[in-house]
């Protein structure tokens, strides 16, 4: 793609990255004196990539996307961030087959016309220097349902006529999320390859479109974590009963996305650390588990894995999570604490700076995902700077829209 005009060009190192205020603008107002920066702001070097800070943008699906490919809403939607600050950027869930989506609305790059539009999101991203990365996913027996917005409309799964496909869903078991949801077909062998080979090929086109950052979703229920749990993976083959045989198809997934996905471009999973369900006795365990989780942990840091995007939950509606500001922080810290050279993130209920610093400051982990919080305040990054009193470049269109100690015209 051509490349971008001068004046779109951010200087320096980008918005959101903390530097030191010249006397003049401290003359008018625009900090009270030299700063100290904080620990949310430290830069964070992994592989070939050095994020700017330890602020990221937890992926969250749009719901706007028609046969998978991105639009202008995304463009606007996502380039939004990359001019307020924040230091990573992961896009929404990408789907790797048609089928793998959770509504028809959602993105797709299971085919090669997919990387056009997601390769003008990327430029933007790096014209403000600001990294970018996609998340891969297929969401296995959780498709084929209806946008959030639609499901007063039309239910919340999706049929036929609203472009669904309830015959085609699939799963590790023919056990589905909840007696309302479309029963999945178990996948066969052959089935599974097929997926890997997907993944592969979804992650050769985000190298394409020139993604920094490639996280996998291992999270919430969907195929990667149906495989994981034994609520949903019922088999008696290669893929499924003790801990090594579930966690085969995404170590497999791995090792086939990293032929494709550059050893110098980081590598994620994101993982739901446990499944909140409570003991059974037929799943003495309730489900997945956090020492799972930290084993499997063990497993990826051998497969060339950088991080571990720390969530939980998602693979029965019987789960009984424990809400709290910053709830799943203790996982995160597991995975610091146990798991040599893995680099882990915290996620959920992240919504204030202070909160966020300190989880970086305290060591809980490397980086820290903002979802929600990011879509009620899309400055979040930038006025996280000021609340913990650091000096943050702002991108240059909106310099003069920077809040001031005092007012003056010098």
């Amino acid at each position: 793609m051509e490349s971008s005009n001068f004046y779109q060009e951010q200087q320096g190192t980008g918005p959101g990255t903390c530097v030191q205020p010249t006397a003049s603008e401290i003359k008018q107002g625009f900090a009270q004196g030299p700063t100290t920066t904080p620990s949310l702001f430290h830069p964070l070097k992994i592989r070939s990539t050095t994020l700017k800070n330890r602020i990221a943008m937890s992926p969250m699906c749009m719901y706007s996307s028609h046969d998978g490919f991105a639009t202008d809403f995304h463009l606007v939607h996502t380039g939004q961030y990359a001019l307020r600050g924040i230091g990573l950027i992961i896009m929404e869930a990408a789907a790797v087959a048609p089928e793998g989506r959770i509504t028809p609305n959602c993105l797709g790059i299971w085919k090669d016309e997919h990387i056009e539009k997601l390769e003008q999101i990327t430029q933007f991203a790096h014209t403000n220097h600001t990294s970018i990365g996609i998340q891969l996913a297929h969401a296995g027996r959780k498709a084929s349902t209806n946008a959030p917005w639609l499901i007063k409309v039309h239910g919340a799964n999706a049929r036929e006529e609203h472009g669904g496909w309830p015959n085609d869903v699939i799963g590790p078991s023919q056990v589905p999320f909840s007696d309302r949801s479309w029963m999945p077909n178990e996948m066969s062998i052959a089935q599974i390859t097929d997926i890997q080979r997907e993944f592969a090929n979804a992650a050769a086109r985000a190298r394409r479109a020139n993604f920094d950052v490639l996280e996998l979703h291992g999270a919430h229920g969907y195929l990667i974590h149906s495989f994981l749990s034994p609520i949903s993976n019922h088999r008696s083959d290669a893929y499924g009963g003790s801990f090594d045989n579930r966690i085969r198809f995404l170590v497999e997934t791995v090792r086939a996305v990293r032929t494709q996905w550059p050893m110098d471009r980081p590598l994620f999973v994101r993982l739901s650390m446990t499944d909140w369900v409570e003991p059974s006795q037929e799943i003495p365990t309730g489900g997945w588990t956090e020492e799972e989780s930290i084993a499997l942990a063990r497993v990826l840091a051998q497969e060339h894995v950088d991080l571990i995007d720390c969530s939980t939950s998602g693979s029965s509606p019987h789960q009984k999570i424990l809400l709290a500001p910053g709830y799943q922080v203790p996982f995160a810290h597991a995975v610091k604490r146990n798991v040599p050279g893995m680099l882990s993130a915290a996620v959920g209920l992240i919504a204030d700076a202070k909160q966020a610093n300190l989880i970086v400051e305290s060591g809980h982990a490397d980086l820290v995902f903002v979802g929600r919080a990011l879509l009620r305040e899309p400055n979040f990054a930038l006025d996280a700077a000021s609340q913990l009193d650091a000096f943050a470049q702002y991108p240059h269109q909106y310099e003069r829209g920077r809040s001031k100690t005092k007012h003056s015209f010098v």
